[in-house]
């Protein structure tokens, strides 16, 4: 049998090797797997399953089919001749329950407990007394029935009042008919029986039945039992609850389960051919007689009707009568025999009739006595109070925690301090959570959980479940009984016309909401111990409480759970009664499940429909599932269970796991919440029963998948109708579709109007298609419960919904359990505020972009170091003369070509911003070398003369020499004699050109004023007060404080956007740049007057006029000093002085040309060379910065962090307003105080040795430039050849002026190169010991460097706050301006309208409240801060997500200077503005940590 059937009785079939998700098609059935075909139906409740038989291969149906085509002429002797094919005549079949008892007894107890539950469902006779086939032991498994349970109606004698009951079958006590045979019998048995029970179904499997055979080796002696369950109507069969058991095969040869049965049986029902009376079955009849127990025995060979020989004895003639005669007749018989006092049967007992039982198994009462002890915890309170005295975590504490934490996202009033007071409040209730005592019941469930071994552990969850529903199953029962009556009393009152009947209705309502508090109070079970875990553990982790002496360890409940969700249990995903997420139970429950599985991808298969209408049913069919739903009621939540793929399928998805999400007893409004908590490319699928109950359901369910679209949330659903009857529904459901699709199209645009989006049809918000994705399903029942079986259709329906659903999966990536995770957090926050799509947090995406942010830094840095080099190298061949023009190509030619690929190959939008970046760095750096280009073509005329001036200022130095040749001697004569005939030589150089002049700003001041009407009175007042230099500090201009202040920011930027457009470097100071700049002024002052209806005073115009100038004053004499440097002959002559001084000392002393010039270039590549250096060095030492300084490292908003930390660290107010009123500007002066620091404090060393490491550099390249240009002129002796090369060489690298050079003669080139490397080593040795200081004397700074690159982003500030957008990309377009950390308003000024009462609140509390705001100073209307972006202009950019109040940061800021706030702003924190009392609690410690928090928000 084992062998035949593929099966192991020594290695047990678990629950793990038939619930994982196997192939959706039903193969071939052969001897190999009809086992698990049978097993696999049987699981989806197809009761077709008893019949599934084997299959002729197609190899022989095909032969018998081409032997029929031949033999087309047949005669009438191939009907009348006995003889077969003798493959056909030997042909075997497995007995259908061969294959049943042969898998129940190679399975393990749990799926022989879950084979049994699923037979019972399916109305079938389940095994009472079984035969061990290898010993012949009998056993009863007791421990398959104990998950059973049976409801039904029964009906009083002579009475029309009903009882309901509904308890555990092995706890019901009912009578027993006992049903067997005495010998070989030509009529069925168990089809007589049948009649009895349910005359549609067959309850006992019998000879007529699909697949039998006459040969049974597995079947015969076994004793099966069935109920028989009224329904409480007319036509029942019973008026009570009678269970029938069945004796398989002849009870002469069964002794011992005969002799059991009898004994514990109500009724005998015995069926003999014909009866003798020295027959052994005439002594079985003899001793039943003699017994008391009621007697029927039914002859075949006879055919007379009932005889009743004496009370409870009965004979019953079989022969020639009719099946449903003898029905009648012993329906009667029955019925009359139960109708007087009988022996009462109990399941239980049948343990103590000396048979073998499955729960006297070693694990199995381990399990059980560790449940007992639970037990007797629980019973020692009563029914209706175990969850408030042993369960009180989670109950009112958890309750109001819960509606405290919701009213945090519902404020009004005085927001901040209301916040404040509530997480005060929560704090008490998660403090009186920690310190309340663990019951006895938790404690000893932990212990045992934690101790027992799995297999007992699984044991002892499942007792402890069967105990606790049997503990309150009467109770319940009772319960749901008043419910009935009192509903069947308000239906009966409704129905009266009556208007005086209001207040009996009204008061029936009161009463039927009493008894469902009651229901609720009385319903306890594992999922309840489940969820008291989750408080307890909860609560501790919150205050981060250590377990006290009498508690248990919390920090290993997740840990206990997650093994159990492994297992395959049902974890509560959301309380349905306090209709909240345990979101850090939850998240640390999901966090060990990846720590002992890996983080795997699941596919979320999700259910909604209003409560009762299947939807675990089908769950259940469809995976094989159990979710956790308790005796007689229905436990409210969403509960999660993973579902494995097989191996045989794996290969098939992309994802490991199901994740199945069941809704139970949840109300429409608490709909909304479960049906956003689903995932990307998760399928939502909606059981309807009557779709008009649904309407309310599906309206909220349309709006949300809008919503999830807007958060790039994509789902994809189906529709599933349950109870249709019709087999051509799908047919007849084409105008049921079409009126579907309209409803749902309709829903649409209703919620897209809400939603203030559009959408033309529901397809356009989420992925359905109305012909593909509507499912019928028959009707569950074939017939009328209690004893329908589940209808054959049902389960074809099932899985083809299952084939369907896994096709849609497979090519669904899934989501990782972590992403899982974060997204139910994300949800969850999100539907706590009641704006979905303005509040929703996506923390993967935001994870992910913040990465992606992080190596767009790193791509723009590699970019703008490498264009930083090829600047450099350009602007040296500029400067050498070697490059005219700038083409684009230039830069891009330089530019890696591996690190392009690798910029280019991120995603689109990246490669669009990188490609932005590029170019705009690349028309940068081509306009800065343009200007350059034209710098040089407007020095041109001065280059030339100052060409003209060097050859004359040589050969004039030559001469000199050559004269005072003899008096070299005296170094001070020389130098007085060469002085005087230098100032002899400038002279006659430059004879009468005039100098250009030094500016004076102050004085030309007061005539550019005066002509734009501004009185020099004012002015000169406004000087000596130096009022006008605090001007942006200063708060009362006018009523609209933050506006003038954003105008005189806005008007200084623009000013000196003015001025940095007028060619000061090249053609000087001209008085008309400063006029158009004041004229500017006005203008932008006149305009804001005009716009925001307010009118300032004189004093005010004049001090903005001279504080923009100020600044101005210092660019102008900065520029006008360049040009000066640049186009002062004068000036150029006074700077060689020194240089020709050398040319004319050198000469005295003799020295050759070769000497004289090499002294002369080492002069000249002295100055070029420690300019390069310095560059090089900033671009070093910014890179260096940049990739390991922790500040700079990264992302904007990381730099964001450093900023604040520093400024809480210096405690200085002024620092504070720049950083508030000017953030760009503080950030570069930040930036500026950490190089300074790098350089010259913290990192000096480094410094010194990357500015070393580039001298080093530009050594080598100087050296090789020598050699090259030597070799290359070795035979010819052209001083202009052998400059050209050497030039030529380091034009890239140095700047090089060969003017001043061409003089000489020179014959000894290897001389000359030996001469400059002689004169070079000392230069090299100095510059290595250059000061670090000295980089800020040319064109690159490392600062400045740090500053263009950090700086690079919008700067776009809050409406409300003014905190700046930390995205790290400029155009960062479509995505909303964002900060993860927001700051009361009332810090940049924000006050109530009409009032000195600044803003207390942060703008995430707020756009969580039902406040309304005015958008502009001057605005009539308000606009809900909830609804803040249809406000338009700046707020329609933001994404605020509400978040509460939570970064400490800023609320000590504010304590700690409120004063300088109050008089900075002229206003004060009272009355709505006033400071909560907690906030004064925060340290300065605090702050700096939260800001850590901040981070990872």
């Amino acid at each position: 049998m084992d062998h035949n059937l593929h099966l192991d009785h020594k290695h047990k079939l678990a629950q793990t090797d038939i619930l994982q998700i196997g192939p959706a098609v039903i193969p071939h059935i052969n001897e190999s797997n009809i086992s698990h075909i049978f097993l696999k139906k049987l699981m989806m409740l197809d009761y077709k399953a008893r019949y599934v038989q084997q299959q002729a291969t197609p190899k022989e149906d095909h032969s018998k089919q081409e032997e029929d085509h031949r033999n087309d002429d047949i005669s009438i002797d191939a009907f009348c001749s006995d003889s077969v094919e003798n493959d056909q005549l030997k042909e075997s079949t497995i007995h259908p329950l061969d294959v049943q008892m042969a898998v129940f007894h190679c399975s393990d107890s749990f799926l022989k407990q879950m084979m049994v539950t699923k037979l019972s469902q399916c109305q079938y006779a389940l095994p009472l007394l079984v035969p061990d086939p290898f010993t012949e032991d009998i056993e009863c498994p007791l421990w398959t029935f104990r998950h059973i349970q049976k409801t039904w109606k029964k009906t009083e004698d002579n009475s029309d009042v009903m009882t309901v009951k509904s308890m555990p079958i092995c706890k019901a006590e009912t009578p027993m008919v006992f049903c067997f045979r005495l010998g070989s019998l030509s009529v069925s048995k168990s089809q007589l029986i049948n009649t009895l029970i349910n005359d549609r179904h067959s309850t006992f499997f019998h000879r007529n039945c699909p697949g039998s055979t006459k040969t049974r080796l597995l079947f015969d002696g076994v004793a099966e039992i069935a109920w028989y369950c009224p329904a409480g109507k007319s036509n029942d069969t019973f008026p009570d609850c009678v269970a029938f058991c069945n004796l398989h095969g002849d009870g002469l040869t069964y002794d011992k389960q005969l002799k059991i049965l009898m004994g514990k049986s109500s009724v005998n029902l015995v069926f003999v051919p014909t009866l003798r009376k020295d027959d052994a079955s005439a002594q079985v009849i003899s001793a039943l007689l003699k017994s008391p127990k009621p007697l029927v025995v039914l002859f075949e060979d006879k055919g007379s009707a009932v005889v009743k020989l004496k009370k409870g004895k009965y004979k019953v003639g079989l022969k020639d009568r009719g099946q449903s005669d003898v029905s009648v007749e012993l329906n009667r018989i029955i019925r009359d025999i139960l109708s007087d006092p009988h022996d009462p049967f109990q399941l239980e007992s049948v343990s103590d009739t000396g048979v073998r039982v499955d729960e006297r198994e070693p694990c199995c009462t381990e399990g059980f006595a560790a449940a007992k002890e639970i037990m007797s915890a629980i019973k020692s309170v009563k029914v209706a109070s175990i969850k408030s005295n042993l369960l009180p975590c989670q109950g009112k504490l958890w309750h109001d925690w819960c509606r405290l934490n919701k009213e945090q996202y519902r404020l009004k009033g005085h927001i901040e301090k209301d916040r404040s007071e509530k997480q005060n409040r929560l704090q008490v209730l998660r403090k009186a959570q920690c310190e309340t005592p663990h019951s006895e019941l938790m404690k000893s469930f932990i212990r045992h959980l934690s101790s027992l071994p799995p297999t007992q552990r699984e044991y002892f969850l499942k007792w402890t479940q069967i105990l606790m529903d049997t503990h309150s199953t009467e109770d319940l029962s009772l319960i749901l009984q008043r419910y009935d009556e009192k509903w069947s009393e308000l239906v009966c009152l409704k129905r009266k016309p009556d208007k005086t009947n209001e207040v009996n209705i009204k008061a029936k309502r009161a009463e039927l909401e009493q008894i469902s508090a009651k229901l609720q109070s009385t319903t306890c079970g594992l999922e309840h111990i489940f969820r008291e875990m989750g408080q307890i553990y909860e609560a501790h982790k919150s205050l981060k409480k250590s377990p006290k002496n009498d508690q248990t360890d919390w920090s290993k409940y997740p840990e206990l759970a997650a093994e159990l969700m492994i297992s395959g249990h049902p974890m509560e995903l959301m309380d349905g009664d306090a209709g909240h997420v345990p979101l850090i139970w939850i998240s640390s429950l999901i966090d060990q499940v990846i720590h002992k599985l890996g983080d795997k991808r699941v596919f979320v298969l999700s259910v909604l429909g209003i409560q009762s209408s299947g939807k675990s049913t089908m769950l259940n069919a469809m995976f094989g599932l159990q979710f956790a739903v308790s005796a007689g009621r229905c436990t409210r939540g969403a509960f999660m269970q993973l579902v494995k793929l097989s191996e045989d399928i794996r290969k098939d998805f992309k994802w490991d796991y199901i994740l199945v999400v069941d809704t139970e007893g949840l109300r429409a409004l608490e709909l909304e919440g479960n049906a956003t908590i689903h995932h990307d490319n998760e399928l939502a699928t909606f059981v309807v029963e009557n779709p008009s109950e649904m309407q309310d359901v599906l309206q909220i369910v349309v709006q949300a998948f809008m919503r999830m679209k807007k958060v790039k949330l994509s789902p994809s659903c189906v529709f599933v109708h349950q109870n249709v009857t019709d087999v051509a529904a799908v047919e007849k459901n084409l105008d049921g579709k079409r009126k579907l699709q309209d409803k749902l199209d309709q829903m649409a645009q209703l919620a897209a109007k809400e939603e203030g989006s559009e959408a033309v049809g529901f397809s356009d918000i989420i992925e359905f298609d109305v012909q593909k994705d509507v499912k019928y399903f028959a009707q569950l029942w074939e017939g009328s419960p209690p004893m329908a079986p589940p209808n054959p259709g049902y389960s074809e329906c099932v899985q083809d919904l299952k084939s369907f659903i896994l096709s849609k999966a497979s090519k669904s990536p899934g989501v990782t359990l972590s992403n899982f995770k974060t997204k139910v957090q994300d949800l969850w926050n999100a539907l706590l505020n009641e704006n979905f799509v303005f509040s929703f947090k996506n923390t993967l995406e935001i994870t992910v972009y913040r990465k992606l942010e992080a190596q767009f830094e790193k791509w723009t840095w590699a970019l703008r170091s490498e264009i930083l080099n090829i600047e450099n190298q350009l602007y040296t061949s500029i400067e050498n003369g070697k490059l005219r023009k700038v083409e684009q190509t230039h830069i891009y030619t330089g530019i890696n070509e591996k690190d392009k690929e690798i910029l280019i190959q991120w995603k689109a939008q990246f490669k669009q911003r990188i490609k932005n970046f590029n170019d705009d760095l690349i028309r940068q750096v081509t306009r800065k070398l343009d200007e350059l280009i034209q710098q040089k073509e407007a020095c041109k005329k001065v280059d030339q003369q100052n060409n003209v001036f060097k050859s004359k200022l040589l050969q004039k130095s030559k001469d000199l020499a050559r004269q005072l040749k003899d008096q070299a001697k005296d170094e001070n004569a020389l130098k007085e004699l060469f002085e005087c005939e230098w100032k002899v030589w400038v002279q006659d150089l430059i004879g009468n050109t005039k100098p250009i002049e030094d500016i004076d700003f102050d004085n030309d001041l007061p005539g550019i004023l005066q002509e734009l009407g501004i009185e020099w009175v004012q002015v000169e007042e406004a000087l000596k007060s130096c009022k006008y230099k605090m001007i942006d500090k200063i708060g009362d201009y006018s009523s609209c404080i933050l506006q003038t202040r954003q105008m005189i920011c806005e008007t200084k930027e623009k000013a000196m956007s003015i001025l940095q457009t007028k060619p000061l470097s090249e053609r000087g100071y001209n008085q008309m740049y400063v006029q158009e700049v004041a004229k500017s002024i006005l203008d932008d002052v006149a305009e804001f007057q005009f716009t925001q209806k307010v009118s300032f005073k004189k004093e005010f115009i004049v001090d903005l006029v001279l504080y923009v100038l100020s600044d101005a004053k210092d660019y102008i004499v900065v520029s006008h000093r360049n040009f000066k440097v640049n186009h002062d002959a004068a000036t150029f002559l006074q700077s060689r002085e020194k240089e020709y001084y050398m040319i004319f000392r050198s000469f005295c002393k003799g020295s050759s040309s070769a000497v004289v010039l090499a002294k002369l270039i080492c002069e000249q590549l002295k100055a070029s060379m420690t300019e390069a250096v310095c560059n090089s060095t900033a671009i070093s030492i910014a890179g260096e910065m940049r990739d390991n300084y922790p500040a700079f490292k990264e992302t904007r908003l990381n730099l964001e962090k450093y900023v604040l930390k520093s400024l809480a660290e210096k405690e200085d107010f002024d620092s504070y307003v720049t950083y508030i009123r000017k953030p760009k500007k503080h950030l570069e002066n930040f930036i500026k105080e950490e190089v300074k620091k790098y350089i010259f404090k913290t990192h000096k060393p480094k410094a010194v040795s990357l500015l070393q490491k580039n001298v080093d550099n530009i050594s080598n390249q100087l050296n090789c430039a020598l050699s090259d240009a030597t070799e290359k002129v070795k035979d010819n002796a052209n001083l202009k050849v052998w400059l050209e090369e050497f030039v030529g060489l380091i034009k890239n690298v140095l700047t090089f002026d060969t003017a001043c050079c061409q003089e000489f003669d020179i014959n000894n080139y290897e001389f000359l190169k030996e001469e400059i490397e002689k004169g070079l080593a000392p230069i090299v040795k100095e510059m290595k010991n250059l000061p670090l200081e000295k980089m800020n004397e040319f064109r690159l700074k490392p600062d400045q460097i740090l500053i263009d690159q950090l700086t690079n982003c919008c700067w776009e500030t809050c409406p409300y706050c003014g905190a700046v957008c930390t995205n790290t990309v400029k155009s960062h377009s479509p995505e909303k301006h964002s900060v993860p950390y927001h700051r009361p308003s009332g810090i940049i000024g924000w006050h109530g309208s009409g009032t000195v009462e600044l803003v207390i609140d942060f703008c995430t509390t707020l756009v969580a409240s039902d406040r309304k705001f005015y958008p502009q100073f001057d605005s009539d209307n308000t606009v809900p801060y909830k609804q803040y972006q249809t406000a338009g202009g700046n707020y329609e950019k933001w994404v605020i997500t509400p978040a509460g109040s939570k970064l400490i940061y800023w609320k000590w800021f504010i304590c700690r200077f409120q004063k300088e706030l109050e008089n900075y702003h002229n206003m004060k924190f009272v009355g709505q503005g006033d400071i909560p009392s907690d906030w004064r609690n925060y340290t300065k410690k605090e702050a700096i940590e939260s800001l850590d928090e901040m981070y990872n928000m």
